[in-house]
């Protein structure tokens, strides 16, 4: 018996995107089965190549960016290749491009020009500010994006600046995951009635219509909670970080009642039970004795005591302990792709085999770097 096609199969993507946004969301698209063509231009093709360390002719994040996808060297500004992109437009179902709004017009790629040619296409443009506005045309990146959503704002601690979080939040949530969604419908509404659609999505709006608890405080009080005096980033004492005695973090997270009494019952403090969301004085008096608590032992030995107890309370683990994790490996979510560790999809779909992976092609491979580069005038990608 034939293993079963992935999800995607028989879908073919354009990807005209760069650096992070754009090629995670094609990523996924990929490892789901769409054949995914990355056009890149001569030259240096995608800046990605080579931001931060380099692993042979290619950085280690474009690597993971760029796997399973087809590359293709094209000047959109000269005539034989802009030809030949429309060859492969027509034949397509999806594309994504990642430029300032105009740019694509100015090339004669614009979602109009191209639905005229192939009307069942599915047109996505990720962008920071949007197609339309007053901001359309500005440049920016996750930590703009996440300062004009008011999310910035909202992240470190009490009495602390706003903290700076080494997880893309608008590029990967607003700029790689929400495309997807709307790719997706897009093209389920395609197939059904034979037209596709232009999917226009800002960065700072899909972090906006996320941004749920310090929207809900807002209604109920006209303003969001200060920095750090929320819910879920430190307000209370049953939800937050607690170093150790050896300089690491547990992570308790003992929302509901029945884990903080058990959290409490595990430090031998039951007088605490009271505190379980207190906030002012009281919650001030709980973080501190558990702060004291927390630093009488190593992570290591909080652990052993908590992995017994159901009650949410964890170690803040570095990412190469996470490698290495139990659970991790155990739901297969680390791979080798062309010899190099890399992230496996993750997406539980029944019958779905990831299989072996092609790992993104490389600048000499395919001939990224053989052509003069030339200046396409586009500005900044996918900002």
């Amino acid at each position: 018996m034939s293993a079963r096609p992935k999800p995607l199969d028989g879908l073919t993507v354009i990807d005209l995107t760069r650096l992070l946004p754009g090629p995670m969301a094609t990523l996924h698209l990929a490892d789901l089965g769409a054949e995914v063509i990355k056009i890149e231009s001569p030259g240096g093709g995608d800046d990605a190549r080579t931001l931060g360390a380099m692993n042979g002719d290619t950085s280690y994040f474009y690597q993971l960016l760029n796997r399973n996808k087809k590359h293709r060297v094209l000047d959109l500004k000269q005539p034989a290749d802009h030809a030949t992109a429309l060859a492969l437009i027509d034949a397509a179902d999806i594309l994504v491009e990642g430029f300032r709004p105009g740019v694509m017009a100015r090339l004669g790629l614009d979602y109009a020009t191209l639905a005229a040619r192939n009307p069942r296409l599915v047109y996505c443009s990720i962008s920071g500010y949007g197609q339309s506005g007053p901001y359309a045309q500005r440049a920016g990146h996750d930590i703009n994006y996440l300062g004009y959503a008011g999310v910035l704002d909202q992240t470190g601690v009490a009495g602390g600046p706003p903290a700076l979080c080494n997880l893309q939040i608008a590029d990967l949530l607003g700029g790689a995951l929400t495309p997807l969604v709307g790719v997706l419908a897009a093209v389920i509404d395609a197939r059904a009635r034979g037209r596709g659609r232009h999917v226009d999505v800002a960065m700072t709006d899909a972090v906006l219509a996320h941004t749920v608890f310090a929207m809900a405080q807002t209604l109920a009080t006209g303003a969001p909670a200060p920095r750090g005096e929320d819910l879920l980033d430190g307000g209370v004492p049953c939800y937050g970080v607690y170093a150790t005695r050896d300089g690491r973090y547990m992570a308790v997270g003992a929302l509901e009642a029945k884990f903080w009494h058990r959290v409490c019952d595990t430090l031998a403090r039951p007088d605490l039970k009271p505190h379980h969301l207190a906030r002012g004085a009281d919650g001030a008096y709980a973080r501190r004795e558990l702060d004291a608590i927390f630093a009488t032992r190593t992570q290591a030995e909080w652990v052993a005591v908590f992995d017994p107890v159901d009650c949410c309370v964890t170690p803040v683990l570095r990412l190469d302990e996470s490698l290495q994790n139990p659970q991790l490996r155990a739901r297969g979510m680390v791979v080798e792709v062309g010899g190099m560790r890399q992230f496996a999809p993750p997406f539980g779909l029944s019958d779905f085999d990831f299989g072996d992976a092609r790992p993104a092609v490389g600048a000499e491979t395919d001939g990224v770097r053989a052509r003069a580069r030339a200046d396409d005038g586009t500005g900044t990608p996918a900002r």
